[in-house]
């Protein structure tokens, strides 16, 4: 009844609400409501007086609004909001005279929030005329916002006690707890009781005390810490004890006695169960990205690449920009001209593209590489270059997407309060003084994609040259350096990053090549497919050399192998040019190799022998701090395949910190809900004639599945099944057919172009999970099967890149039609903040 009349009033609310703080609100309400009923009179005035009371409640708009957040300080507190945001805060505060709910529920409603966008959508759709109706579809598909976990300093137990507070020494009020925790409290108060934010106050347990000896007579002080209202007639009031009767008996006793009553009353665990299912799509997703994620810090005014983050499928990346010396010259490429640039764009991620080739020359590496800026302000050099480059094997395209970092980023703890176990409070802690040391001064996040492929290389191959004009690309060459800046090549640390265990053992092997000679060495390790191996003196190997190998002391314990001249592939070779890792080689996929069908007997028949080999990391922690500030800055489109039985769906959609146009797309008809269809992006004919039959062949090393999506969008459109036509296109499609879609796309509507990756999912990474849900298994173990249950059951994961300005580039679209059609899609985002 109260939320009816609350609802009735909505309006005049939302006009008393613009007065109240000021001086005369009593006397304008009393006019304003003076034609209502007594009891809906109070009931405004009832939700006046809860808007007015004041909070302490953080701030964070990262990913909830489509402006560009920032870190704003307020007393004392960080919270992180746009400049619309910060303009109502600014504009509440000086109306309110203090940092009061109506303040953040002001700020937390403004026009451009994803939540009141979506929610305008749906009122909107379901005001429209003539619309059919629509019947009830079982939506299969849910939303998983990444690092949207929350972290609680300590177990909390609900339990209700009757408590004594004192406010003066002539002003008592019975009152009883609605949890307790050792620093604080949540007690329920009648609304008659008026306390303020920071008011310090004494509260004797008298529950307690009934039953211990507390020796507690003069009570414990706290101080209110937010009044929430809950109705009519009870407030919550939180409180923190502020400790100054430093009384450490009574806190061990308060500990003991909540560690010892928590399984007979219930731990809140929602925090819990979200962070798990969060953090598993998470670790699912991160170690298959396929974009180098480089961190930018600022060493006297100048952005530098200093550190990188890498995995199995972004690793090829790395390669390709080590020179003959292993040099790592991405300097040279994303050097300050080409920075300025991108940085001067509008938005939260700036974009670009750049095309890569090289020249070797008296065995070095020259590199050459524009952007797509650079070669539409050189048009006279655009199909020089790209004609010219595009017809070497050393040929790449890469686009680049960059964004803010903030090294607060870096500390995601546990979900879990650092009171539930010792464990738990030694792994909540921020990172060690090395690693802040090593991550100071990252500023910026930038996302270096390959999106090379054999038929766009064909494709850039027609613009045509004049041979006798290529010494005219000098101006695209990056020079040799005597001194290349450091950048330091972390790993992403995850279980399932190695595809085979790697077990300790030394024994003596011969190395051969043509060209080099024999070398007598040792491994260090060696797994089923792969062997590291230690030379006596430095050997120029090169990644992708041949070698052949031969085992001497190994041979002489086995006849049914022979071990003798087995050819190994160079994977990486040590600065010292001591150390070599090398793979078993096999000239087809399905060829046999001796070498590694004897280690797998070898690691079979002797597992409780043999040793495995625990890589340690350079800088302890450095991985999981990068990691986490990349978390925080998702910008693609992950997406996730579930078996269900025997069937297949896509099952779950990722959503970092900032939205792709894919997700603009389905804000835009009030998809992004906790459940909905995604069938209009991923049909069951395209799932199970396309994806499914793919992942079945692949493994989880494999390197991902690649296609693109062409999409076809109609802003005008009533429903999202007329809005869109997807036309998925394998990588070897002619391009005659693509540009034909493209054509017809760009003239009247809205075209997208992205390149999908699919890739095969290991098992879930329970070891990172482990501390959360063993919590959740102490005290509700049917909850915990469940979420073990939904993350075992994803057998792919994909992300979705928007490349659509790549493919304007590769077909030679019209610059003019290109042009309106970015108008319109301006216009279209334009219409998605102020009309939904």
């Amino acid at each position: 009844m109260v939320d009816d009349v609350l609802l009735k009033h909505q309006d005049l609310i939302n006009e008393l609400k613009s007065d109240l703080g000021t001086a005369k609100f009593d006397n304008i309400f009393r006019k304003k409501t003076e034609s209502l009923s007594k009891p809906d009179q109070f009931l405004i005035k009832m939700e006046m007086t809860r808007l007015s009371q004041p909070v302490a409640r953080f701030i964070d708009l990262r990913g909830q609004v489509t402006g560009e957040v920032r870190s704003y300080e307020f007393n004392g507190k960080q919270h992180f909001m746009d400049n619309l945001a910060i303009e109502v805060f600014e504009k509440a505060i000086k109306q309110h005279g203090d940092y009061t709910l109506a303040v953040y529920e002001a700020v937390m409603n403004t026009e451009n929030n994803h939540k009141i966008l979506q929610k305008n959508a749906k009122k909107q759709a379901l005001t429209k005329p003539n619309e059919p109706d629509r019947q009830v579809k079982k939506l299969e598909c849910h939303m998983v916002k990444f690092a949207s976990y929350e972290t609680r300093i300590e177990e909390r137990m609900n339990y209700a006690i009757k408590v004594q507070i004192q406010i003066s020494p002539s002003d008592m009020m019975e009152a009883s707890t609605s949890d307790i925790s050792v620093s604080g409290c949540k007690v329920k108060l009648p609304v008659r009781y008026k306390l303020k934010r920071e008011q310090k106050l004494k509260m004797r347990l008298v529950g307690l005390e009934q039953d211990f000896e507390l020796g507690l007579k003069k009570g414990i002080e706290y101080e209110v810490v937010a009044i929430d209202s809950i109705n009519n007639d009870i407030n919550h009031i939180r409180m923190k004890r502020t400790f100054i009767e430093c009384n450490a008996s009574f806190d061990d006793f308060l500990r003991s006695f909540i560690h010892g009553n928590k399984r007979r009353y219930k731990v809140n665990l929602d925090n819990t169960l979200d962070a798990v299912i969060i953090k598993g799509y998470e670790q699912y997703y991160l170690p298959r990205v396929t974009s180098l994620s480089i961190f930018l810090a600022e060493q006297d005014d100048i952005l530098t690449p200093t550190l990188v983050l890498s995995n199995e499928n972004n690793i090829d990346i790395i390669r390709y920009f080590n020179d003959e010396n292993k040099n790592f010259i991405l300097t040279n490429i994303l050097n300050k001209p080409r920075l300025s640039h991108l940085l001067a764009q509008q938005g939260h991620v700036k974009e670009g593209l750049f095309y890569c080739f090289t020249h070797i020359s008296a065995g070095k590496i020259f590199y050459y590489s524009a952007t797509d800026y650079e070669l539409n302000q050189t048009p006279a050099l655009k199909s020089l270059f790209l004609g010219f480059g595009s017809s070497k094997n050393s040929w790449r395209s890469f686009k680049v997407q960059l964004m803010p970092s903030h090294i607060d980023d870096a500390f995601i703890p546990l979900s879990l309060p650092e009171t539930a176990s010792e464990d738990v409070a030694k792994l909540n802690k921020p990172p060690s003084p090395r690693v802040q040391g090593v991550i100071q001064g990252a500023k910026y996040l930038v996302l270096l994609t390959d999106i090379t492929t054999k038929q766009a290389q064909i494709e850039y191959k027609k613009n045509k040259y004049n041979k006798a004009q290529v010494n005219a690309l000098k101006q695209y060459g990056h020079a040799k350096q005597a001194h290349y800046p450091d950048i330091d090549v972390v790993p992403l640390e995850y279980i399932n990053l190695r595809s085979e265990t790697r077990y300790l053992y030394k024994t003596e092997v011969q190395l051969e090549q043509e060209e080099r000679g024999k070398v007598t060495g040792f491994t260090r390790d060696f797994s089923e497919n792969g062997l590291q191996i230690e030379l006596p003196q430095p050997m120029k190997y090169e990644n992708g050399d041949l070698l052949l190998m031969t085992l001497p002391d190994l041979q002489k314990i086995t006849k049914k192998h022979n071990l003798n001249n087995l050819p190994y592939e160079v994977m990486a070779v040590s600065k010292t040019k001591t150390i070599i890792n090398l793979r078993s080689y096999r000239p087809t996929e399905n060829s046999e190799h001796a070498g590694a069908t004897f280690f797998t007997q070898l690691i079979d028949n002797n597992k409780s022998k043999l040793k495995a080999s625990a890589e340690s990391p350079k800088i302890p922690g450095l991985s999981t701090a990068l990691r986490n500030m990349l978390t925080k800055s998702v910008c693609q489109f992950p997406f996730y395949i579930h078996k269900q039985g025997a069937t297949h769906v896509v099952g779950a959609i990722g959503h970092g910190l900032y939205p792709s146009p894919l997700h603009l797309i389905l804000s835009q008809y009030g998809l992004l809900d906790e459940y909905f269809d995604i069938e209009s992006l991923f049909s069951n004919d395209i799932l199970h004639e396309l994806f499914i039959p793919k992942l079945k062949d692949m493994k989880r090393q494999d390197k991902p599945f690649q296609l693109e999506l062409y999409l076809r969008f109609n802003p005008a459109a009533k429903d999202i099944k007329t809005a869109l036509i997807c036309d998925y296109i394998p990588l070897t499609a002619t391009e005659i057919n693509k540009q034909s879609f493209v054509k017809a796309s760009i003239k009247r509507e809205l075209f997208f172009g992205f390149r999908v990756y699919l890739s095969r999912t290991g098992r879930p990474d329970t070891e990172y999970l482990s501390k959360e849900l063993s919590y959740i298994t102490q005290y509700a173990i049917h909850k915990a099967k469940v979420l073990e249950e939904e993350l075992w059951s994803v057998v792919g994961v994909g992300e979705i890149l928007d490349i659509t300005d790549e493919l304007m580039q590769r077909f030679g679209i019209d610059p003019s039609i290109l042009v309106e059609m970015d108008k319109r899609k301006t216009l279209w985002m334009q219409r998605l903040i102020s009309n939904l």
